[in-house]
């Protein structure tokens, strides 16, 4: 099956929509946002509104579920990140930027992350194996 950038782009946006759809969901039901942030996408969009809602306590507890459930959702570490820098906690943001040493970040992340905290140094980024 061949995928154009067309249909990537489309299945992309029908993603993010389904996503955007189900954190509305849970947002007007408080027993779905467990289950909401168990999923890194649905997580991260549920965290989105909730920010997008000024619910940075909902977005906290959010991001920090769903980093229990997957401690390797570097995109989910990255919203948290510059949620703590947005709330003052520079030394939160810090500590966990440490834990990404090594680990692949895509510069549309990290750019939320700059404007968030401003000049934070970036984890190095993860070595080739030669």
């Amino acid at each position: 099956m061949l995928v154009t950038s067309k249909t990537l782009h489309c299945l992309l946006g029908l993603c993010a929509a389904a996503a955007l759809a189900s954190a509305t969901r849970a947002q007007e039901d408080p027993d779905n946002l467990i289950t909401a942030s168990q999923q890194v996408d649905s997580g991260i969009a549920l965290a989105r509104h909730q920010i997008s809602q000024a619910d940075f306590p909902g977005a906290v507890a959010t991001l920090e579920r769903l980093m229990f459930v997957h401690p390797e959702a570097v995109p989910a570490r990255l919203l948290y990140v510059s949620l703590l820098c947005r709330l003052d906690d520079r030394q939160g943001a810090e500590l966990e930027l440490g834990l990404l040493a090594g680990k692949p970040i895509a510069d549309a992340d990290w750019a939320e992350v700059g404007a968030a905290c401003g000049a934070v140094s970036r984890p190095a980024a993860p070595r080739r194996k030669k």
